[in-house]
C-alpha cells in the first residue's frame, strides 16, 4: 500500500508537496483552522517538525496566520485561496486513485476493505497514544432457519473457494441444490442450522444433517465471511453444533472437507475431530484432495432426545473458517 499509494515517492498525490505538507493541507481543510499544537497532535509529528513545514506552506502561499478568538497569545492555522484550490487537486487526485482500484473489487470485498483499513487504522492510533482499542461487539449466534439463508450460505462458500481453490458453477450450483435439500428436512429434529449474526447480516453457518447412515451425524456448511474472521465465531459455531450432537447421542460425527485448509482442520481436531480418509475427487469441478474427519461421541454424552428413523446418508461438506 506504501508504495502503491506513492508514499515512498518525494511528493504525494501529484503535488509539488512531501505526504506530511498534503496532510496538513487536508487537514486545516477539513476543519476549516486550526492551531500548530493541534498539528502536532493530528500528524504525531514533533513540534519543531511541525514549525518548520507550516512555515513552508505559508511561504509557498497555501495556509495562513489568522487570530485565534478565544487567545490573544496563539493564532490559528487556515488555507488561502491557493490552498482551497490544491485540496481540491488532492481529492480529485485520490477519489480517482482509490475508485480506480475499487473497480477490481466485488462490492463485498469493497465493504471488507473498508473495515478492515478502518479498524487498522484504530488500532494504529491506539498502539501510538499507548490507550486500549475499542472492544470489537460479539457476533450473535442464532438457531434455525431464516429467509435469506440459503443464498448467503451459497454466497459465501462459492466467493471464499472462488478464491482459494478456483471452484467455479459446478461447485456453487452443488451447493446451492444440496443447502435447499437440507433445509428443506429442519422439520425434522434431529436436523439443525445455525448462523453467525453481524446486525441482521449473515457472516457464517454451520449445520448438522442428523440423518446420517448407522446413527451419525454429518457437520455441514461451515463458513464464515471474511468480514467475520479472527472473532471467535467460528469456535461458537462449532461448540453449538457439537453440543446438539452430544445432547442427541449420534454415535458419532462426520464430515467432508478439503485439503489445504489449516485453519479449519485445527478447529476440528480441537474439539475431536480425527482425520479418516482421503481421496481424489472432481465432482466440485477442479481436482482436489477430499478429506473424510470424524469425530466419535464423547464418553461422556448422554441423548437428551429420543431416537429417530434414520435416512440415507447426505454428502457433506465443511469450509474453512477463522
Amino acid at each position: 500500500m506504501v508504495r502503491e499509494l506513492g508514499f515512498m515517492q518525494a511528493t504525494l498525490a501529484a503535488t509539488d508537496y512531501p505526504p506530511s505538507s498534503v496532510h496538513t493541507i487536508v487537514e486545516i481543510g477539513a476543519r476549516d483552522s486550526l492551531t500548530a499544537g493541534e498539528l502536532v497532535e493530528l500528524l504525531g509529528l514533533e513540534k519543531s517538525s511541525v514549525s518548520r513545514m507550516v512555515r513552508k506552506l505559508i511561504e509557498a502561499g497555501e495556509i495562513e496566520e489568522i487570530p485565534h478568538e478565544d487567545d490573544a497569545r496563539s493564532k490559528k492555522l487556515r488555507l488561502t485561496a491557493q490552498g482551497q484550490k490544491t485540496l481540491r487537486a488532492i481529492d480529485s487526485f485520490a477519489r480517482e486513485q482509490v475508485s480506480a482500484a475499487m473497480t477490481h473489487l466485488t462490492g463485498e470485498q469493497q465493504r471488507v476493505v473498508s473495515e478492515g483499513i478502518a479498524n487498522y487504522a484504530v488500532a494504529l492510533q491506539a498502539r501510538r497514544l499507548g490507550t486500549e482499542p475499542r472492544p470489537t461487539a460479539p457476533l450473535d449466534i442464532a438457531r434455525g432457519y431464516r429467509p435469506g439463508i440459503i443464498g448467503r450460505i451459497v454466497e459465501m462458500h462459492a466467493d471464499y473457494y472462488a478464491r482459494h481453490a478456483n471452484f467455479g458453477q459446478p461447485f456453487e450450483s452443488l451447493v446451492a441444490s444440496d443447502m435447499a435439500e437440507l433445509m428443506g428436512r429442519l422439520h425434522n429434529p434431529r436436523n439443525e442450522v445455525w448462523v453467525a449474526l453481524d446486525g441482521q447480516r449473515i457472516v457464517g453457518s454451520i449445520a448438522i444433517d442428523g440423518e446420517g447412515e448407522g446413527g451419525e451425524a454429518i457437520l455441514r456448511c461451515f463458513i464464515l465471511d471474511d468480514s467475520a474472521r479472527g472473532k471467535g465465531a467460528g469456535k461458537r459455531l462449532l461448540a453449538e453444533a457439537m453440543k446438539f450432537c452430544d445432547e442427541w447421542g449420534f454415535c458419532a460425527t462426520r464430515l467432508w472437507t478439503f485439503k489445504g485448509l489449516d485453519a479449519a482442520r485445527k478447529l476440528y481436531e480441537d474439539v475431536g475431530f480425527t482425520l479418516e480418509q482421503e481421496q481424489e475427487g472432481q465432482q466440485w469441478g477442479v481436482k482436489v484432495i477430499e478429506q473424510c474427519f470424524v469425530r466419535p461421541a464423547p464418553a461422556s454424552a448422554r441423548p437428551t432426545h429420543g431416537s429417530m428413523p434414520i435416512e440415507d446418508l447426505q454428502h457433506g461438506f465443511a469450509a474453512d473458517e477463522d
